[in-house]
């Protein structure tokens, strides 16, 4: 094999695939990144048998072929190239020369032909969304995901199709998060769980805006995201998710409407009194037209007092800091409404067309 490319297209085709690269397996060609010229592309894989990712490269065949490259030393080489031409070249043992102006390397590959390539995905009906759209509604939601192996179902997240809407669920115990989104078609209804990893990597490849367009394809095993010139397949988490419905009420003693930027900043200056280990809650007195923030640590206290326009009863709740802020980051509007019941029954945090909604468990305070 013999190939050309400029260092810049390189590098961001090796940023891509390296995503899928295993870190854990003792196979070398599973730490490998495959590099195929033929049928007049360069194409980039990389394959952890959980997550596969491939990309199109730019550049020039000379003389077509594959080779298998570990992938860090590979990735590390491109990434001290000058901005210039590189050229690729193998011999019949997998040795690959590697030139860019006065640099030269020379590193051992391994044959093309063991690698694991993507799955076969049938391609006979699509979701089609924007780049933009599926950027969000993953970033609005991934935060809320169980990083606790042994909570196999709340390490994905549930994608549901009924007709033209999707909605989006993550949970971890603790707090939910539900993102809705109409789409431009209506599509036969589907329920998948994803996992995160695979999200996440998606999230960081997308770069399109809302004219831009990712069709997703999904089977019984897997789920393949194609965009541009590359593909993402992974594998699905199997198995029923939970019956989120029927955690949800629309039931409220408390509710008032508060100044987004307001309570998150108040809740940002509380936590610099929460050591990482520490599980302290920021409590809420809400009175009248009035919500009083305190928190007490070995390390200090706060109180701070922010005008809201409430209806219903006065309330006294505590909550992990944390989990307030991850939710008001990731919302666009200028004033949030916030739903309660009482001290012990989780908040919502909702918009009016219920375009997301977010649940919070309480942390249970002294009274």
């Amino acid at each position: 094999m013999k190939i050309s490319c400029q260092k810049t297209a390189l590098l961001n085709g090796i940023n891509i695939v390296f995503k899928a690269v295993s870190s854990k397996s003792t196979m070398p060609i599973m730490q490998c990144i495959l590099i195929e010229a033929s049928y007049q592309e360069i194409r980039f894989l990389a394959n952890d048998i959980e997550l596969g990712i491939e990309t199109i490269v730019e550049g020039t065949i000379i003389e077509p072929g594959k080779i298998a490259l570990e992938a860090k030393m590979f990735s590390d080489i491109v990434r001290k190239l000058p901005d210039s031409e590189v050229l690729i070249e193998t011999n019949s043992a997998c040795q690959t020369n590697i030139r860019c102006e006065r640099s030269k390397f020379n590193i051992p590959g391994l044959s093309g032909e063991d690698f694991n390539y993507l799955p076969d995905i049938e391609k006979q009906k699509s979701i089609i969304l924007s780049q933009f759209s599926l950027r969000e509604v993953i970033r609005q939601t991934i935060f809320s995901i169980s990083d606790q192996e042994n909570a196999r179902m709340m390490n994905g997240e549930l994608f549901e199709v009924r007709g033209n809407h999707l909605r989006v669920v993550s949970l971890d115990g603790h707090r939910i998060s539900i993102r809705n989104l109409q789409l431009k078609e209506s599509y036969d209804s589907m329920k998948v769980i994803v996992p995160g990893k695979a999200l996440n990597e998606v999230s960081k490849i997308l770069s399109g805006g809302p004219e831009d367009e990712v069709r997703i394809y999904v089977t019984d095993k897997h789920i393949l995201f194609e965009f541009e010139q590359t593909k993402v397949v992974s594998r699905l988490i199997d198995g029923d998710f939970y019956k989120i419905d029927q955690m949800l009420t629309g039931d409220y003693e408390t509710k008032f409407e508060i100044n987004k930027k307001e309570l998150l900043n108040c809740i940002d200056r509380a936590s610099l009194f929460i050591k990482e280990s520490d599980k302290k809650p920021i409590i809420m007195q809400i009175e009248n037209s009035n919500i009083y923030m305190r928190i007490d640590s070995s390390m200090g206290s706060m109180n701070e007092e922010i005008e809201i326009s409430k209806e219903g009863k006065d309330l006294r709740i505590g909550f992990n800091p944390r989990f307030l802020m991850d939710v008001l980051r990731v919302i666009d509007d200028d004033t949030v409404s916030i739903y309660m019941i009482n001290s012990k029954s989780p908040c919502y945090i909702r918009d009016e067309e219920n375009t997301y909604v977010y649940l919070i468990l309480p942390i249970s305070i002294a009274a």
